[in-house]
């Protein structure tokens, strides 16, 4: 699932919504700590940036779980990146956040679009499908 994160505070509200700590200014994230080059690097970052990031997102109580690094992105497009480190599912990380942080990202874009929909001055119902999928309805 590609998806532009660019709203901190929705970044935020999608942590405490899966139980995740967002680590404000926290300027490193726990990960294996050497590329090994079986995942893709984000746009515009080369293997020595790793492990370093503006923000980081982990899983309380879990430390043998690596952290989600939130990295200003470096391909000329505003936002952050988030990348982590997934091997044998980051120690725990993936069962919170989703395989390819799937979950974290439906969180985040269900937390944007219910902002927005505040802003214009709709009421906000919402549902989780069978399949685990957020459906949101606006009502006025």
């Amino acid at each position: 699932m590609a998806i532009e994160i660019r709203d901190l505070q929705a970044l935020k509200l999608a942590c405490q919504a899966l139980g995740l700590q967002f680590r404000e200014n926290q300027r490193t994230y726990r990960w294996y700590g050497r590329y090994m080059g079986d995942s893709q690097l984000p746009a515009g970052f080369t293997p020595e940036e790793l492990g370093r990031c503006e923000h980081a997102i982990s899983v309380p109580g879990n430390r043998y779980a690596y952290e989600v690094g939130v990295l200003r992105r470096r391909d000329g497009k505003p936002g952050f990146a988030l990348y982590y480190d997934n091997w044998q599912g980051g120690g725990g990380l993936e069962e919170r956040i989703g395989e390819n942080a799937r979950r974290l990202k439906q969180e985040y874009a269900s937390q944007v679009a219910t902002r927005q929909l505040r802003r214009q001055g709709f009421r906000v119902v919402r549902q989780l499908s069978a399949d685990g999928r957020i459906l949101l309805k606006g009502v006025k």
